[in-house]
């Protein structure tokens, strides 16, 4: 006996099969000659017909004549093909000039060459939702850490499911449970 997912199953595989017989049946059909053949002269038709005079030919209207071009001067033969183009060089590079040297800012220096510890840390029991998203590599989440809250340690955001392992691992440095 065939359960309610197995029938399921078998509709679903001739629902695919009809619709791939039509899809072939239709590029089959695509490539035939669209005016049938003649029959063979050597066949003898399946019945006889029935004998009937032949109407009377209609007359043709004579067809009006083409009215012809006027003469045009004579015009030099066109090329055969087109010249070759021989490849012109790749252009040279720019010369590259040193972005001018501006003073940098001495906090903004100390923050980007400091080790990921040094970097003011996020609490992931008290941090707000912009300070959880704003986390770098983190994305979008602040709401999901936020719902599991309260945390003993950074590695409950694993235990708990609220992040997976590649978020976590770009985080994991800037949080903190206090």
């Amino acid at each position: 006996m065939l359960s309610g997912s197995a029938i399921l199953r078998v509709l679903l595989v001739l629902v695919a099969a009809a619709g791939i017989a039509g899809i072939v049946q239709f590029v089959w059909t695509r490539g035939a000659p669209t005016t049938p053949e003649p029959p063979a002269a050597t066949q003898a038709p399946a019945r006889p017909e029935p004998s009937r005079p032949a109407p009377p030919p209609e007359p043709v209207p004579p067809e009006p004549a083409a009215p012809t071009p006027p003469p045009m001067a004579e015009a030099p033969p066109a090329p055969l093909s087109l010249p070759r183009r021989e490849p012109s060089p790749p252009p040279a590079p720019a010369p590259v000039s040193p972005p001018p040297a501006a003073a940098p800012d001495p906090t903004e220096a100390a923050a980007e060459n400091a080790p990921p510890a040094a970097v003011a840390l996020v609490d992931l029991n008290t941090a707000s939702l912009a300070e959880l998203n704003g986390l770098k590599g983190g994305g979008s989440i602040g709401r999901a850490i936020i719902g599991h809250r309260p945390y003993t340690s950074v590695d409950q955001l694993l235990s708990k499911r609220v992040l997976n392992r590649a978020t976590y691992q770009r985080i994991k440095d800037q949080v903190t449970v206090r």
